[in-house]
């Protein structure tokens, strides 16, 4: 959830380090800090708040001098967020440097085994813990940093990733990942380190992604070392060229990232089926779905694993396969999968989603599933993430860079992906004909157009929002493909403008929430004329019988539900299963503008980090 920065080499430290605190802010924003080395001291600033905060304090009370540096931006776990329990952290001696991303669950049997020893503690952290046991055993043990980390490590029980030096050593940090991601930028004999890559990627394009239980000594003037931590093994480094480009983590003149990233949707959709969807020769193009067709041919179901947004799309992904490829799927949540002893087979295929491909519950689902022998099938963005390396095929989704921590286009292109992926298989089954599955592909690939026309609609959309900004509650209703849509559209308005929403299939509200209608109740309506639009007319005349406000998402060129709402939106036309691309756009502008107008944190609301790292 935090995140964590770190620079080595011939440059000064202190604005790589800021700059990539701020490019990782969106991993977690509750407090802040920075510690740089210059060879003769350490210089240590750290507090409550933005990283904005840090860099007024450290501007007036710290030298910002100095090739070595370390920051941390963090989502707390252990204590609560203030001064004292922000990252870096000191060892005893005032020697060891560290910042930390993760959880040592067995934090309080090692401090008081370290009290015991003599040990102090300033802060409530499991970090501060950690590191003090790094001491412990480089003294104890009389070896060098990086042999301390790793028997350390193989004392801890959790997830980290972590960056440590040792003043005594002003050329070598030494870094280690498990759960938590970890990236080292290899630049021209200097280092950097941090939880992706966008803090380096203007200074080097050539990664390392650490893998589970691998720690690497990073010294100026060698090459980097890397070690895995439970049996010293040699690991040999595989150097990533990143794709990611500088314009791609900026705001580009949008008043905040979750407004640009909703307005990428139609270039983001498009790379994602780009070189996969070719309509004119009638192919879907999938290279972790060809090497492995039959594993989805001859599955008894599909389990999907997700957690939020993502789990979201999964459930559209339900539809999608069942109606187009007859195949039976599951939707779990992986937080939940793991831990009620599900049955799993090896005749099961279980799709893992997670935009960032670090999610911590999806993780554990996937390795529950590998032990079970199913074979487990990724869909995420990040390259070279966790998840990508853990399952046995999958698909990127080509997104770009995700910063505003409430997802959009991870949303649209996941839906893409799956799309995809149902429509080859409905084909392999033999389940369209030539000329069906041609309308079909042809259809896909004029969403990004279509995903346009609703963006023009946002003039309308922020209207509509100044009108219901003051709600204390609303109702959100869907049938069908679009059920799932009206709970992303009540994630969306909860996470980033703190009002109650709640996503309902529409036939259910009269089996409870229809007793929350008033003439103060917003009800967000999706109402396209597709699948069950007379049902859902049905449903628009229940509420405003009940004098409920009806805010409703429509197909261009509607009349019936204008007639009841008291706001219609509307969208282009497209087939049914394909609807959810369109329809959530609307949903995600206006939960913008409401809490643009309620002045919240659009990109980071409060309590939220963008990758769940830790359970």
């Amino acid at each position: 959830m935090c995140g964590i920065v770190g620079y080595i080499g011939h440059r000064d430290a202190y604005p790589i380090v800021i700059k990539g605190l701020q490019r990782l802010e969106y991993r977690g924003y509750d407090s802040a800090g920075i510690a740089l080395y210059d060879g003769a001291s350490v210089n240590l600033c750290k507090t409550k708040g933005k990283v904005e905060d840090l860099k007024k304090k450290a501007k007036s009370e710290i030298s910002l001098s100095g090739n070595l540096g370390i920051g941390h931006t963090r989502w707390a776990t252990h204590g609560v967020p203030n001064d004292v329990n922000s990252h870096p952290h000191y060892s005893n001696s005032g020697d060891l440097v560290i910042i930390h991303n993760g959880i040592i669950e067995n934090y309080e049997s090692i401090k008081k085994e370290l009290i015991k020893r003599g040990y102090t503690f300033e802060s409530d952290t499991d970090t501060e813990v950690l590191v003090n046991l790094i001491e412990e055993v480089k003294l104890k043990e009389n070896v060098m940093l990086g042999q301390a980390v790793q028997i350390a490590l193989n004392e801890v029980v959790g997830a980290y990733a972590i960056a440590v030096f040792d003043k005594k050593k002003p050329d070598e940090i030494v870094v280690a990942k498990l759960g938590s991601p970890l990236a080292i930028g290899i630049g021209d004999n200097e280092f950097f380190i941090a939880s992706d890559a966008s803090p380096f990627i203007e200074f080097t394009n050539n990664a390392i992604y650490l893998e589970d239980e691998e720690m690497a000594i990073i010294r100026l003037g060698k090459e980097i070392k890397l070690r895995k931590i439970k049996n010293d093994a040699v690991a040999y480094p595989n150097i990533l060229e990143l794709q990611m480009n500088i314009e791609e983590i900026e705001k580009g003149g949008f008043d905040h990232f979750m407004l640009k990233e909703i307005y990428e949707q139609p270039r983001a959709i498009l790379d994602t089926y780009r070189g996969r969807l070719l309509a004119k020769q009638g192919i879907v193009k999938m290279a972790g779905i060809d090497q492995h067709l039959d594993k989805f041919l001859n599955a008894n179901r599909i389990i999907i694993v997700a957690c939020g947004t993502s789990w979201h799309a999964g459930l559209v992904a339900e539809y999608i396969f069942e109606n187009l490829a007859r195949i039976p799927v599951e939707v779990e949540y992986a937080s939940e999968f793991r831990y009620r002893n599900p049955i799993i087979t090896e005749n099961d295929v279980v799709i893992a989603i997670s935009q960032s491909g670090e999610t911590a519950d999806t993780l554990a689902a996937i390795k529950l599933a590998k032990e079970n022998g199913a074979f487990v099938f990724g869909v995420c963005n990040v390259v070279g993430s966790s998840i990508a390396r853990e399952t046995h095929a999958g698909a990127y989704t080509h997104a770009g860079p995700e910063i505003g921590v409430a997802s959009t286009k991870a949303f649209t292109t996941q839906i893409t992906v799956l799309t995809l992926l149902a429509l080859k298989l409905a084909k392999e089954k033999e389940l369209f004909t030539d000329s069906q599955f041609h309308e079909y592909l042809t259809e896909l690939e004029t969403i990004p157009s279509k995903v346009e026309k609703a963006l023009e609609s946002n003039p309308l959309i922020e209207i509509i929002a100044d009108v219901y900004k003051d709600s204390t509650n609303c109702l959100y209703l869907g049938r069908g493909y679009n059920f799932p849509v009206a709970l992303e559209g009540a994630l969306k308005l909860k996470e980033i403008s703190y009002i109650h929403a709640e996503g309902y299939p529409a036939a259910e509200m009269k089996h409870g929430p229809i007793a929350l209608i008033d003439e103060h109740m917003p009800v967000f309506v999706i109402a396209t004329n597709k699948g069950h639009y007379e049902k859902v007319v049905s449903n628009i005349q229940e509420i405003k019988s009940r004098k409920g406000k009806i805010i409703a998402i429509v197909t261009e060129g509607d009349v019936q539900v204008k007639e009841l709402a008291d706001h219609c939106i509307e969208i282009p036309e497209t087939f049914e299963s394909l609807t959810p691309l369109l329809t959530t756009i609307p949903l995600q502008l206006l939960s913008y503008h409401i809490a643009v107008m309620r002045n919240c944190n659009v990109d980071q609301p409060r309590n939220l980090a963008k990758s769940v790292t830790v359970e």
